[in-house]
């Protein structure tokens, strides 16, 4: 039997960005998915995953990410792959908000969450 889709009300996380919880749950320790917003002209804290790998798959607006110290532009089907450890952030360049989905494996605990 399959997961009913059931988000979770979208909430302002301290990394700089708006956060809508998808999928995270102790049952399904492998994944979690999270909706984030980045709103216009603003960019997230510098931080990394603990123990966790993660890809952005970017829905809609531009940005520029940064993983592990280098840079590049990111539009609407793109996918970023950074590497549990790798120091990340991502700026909305555009005018319209930034919305993309994070994916962490394992599953996104907030104790292996660090600021740089």
């Amino acid at each position: 039997m399959g997961t009913k889709y059931q988000p979770q009300a979208e909430y302002y996380f301290k990394e700089g960005c708006y956060i809508q919880e998808w999928l995270n749950s102790p049952s399904h320790e492998d994944l979690s998915i999270a909706r984030a917003r980045v709103l216009p002209n603003q960019e997230t804290v510098l931080h990394y995953l603990e123990n966790t790998a993660e890809k952005y798959v970017i829905l809609s607006g531009e940005g520029v990410v940064s993983v592990a110290g280098k840079r590049w532009s990111v539009a609407p089907g793109d996918v970023v792959v950074i590497d549990a450890g790798e120091h990340q952030n991502i700026k909305n360049t555009g005018s319209l908000d930034l919305i993309f989905l994070a994916v962490c494996t394992p599953r996104f605990e907030l104790p292996n969450y660090h600021l740089v």
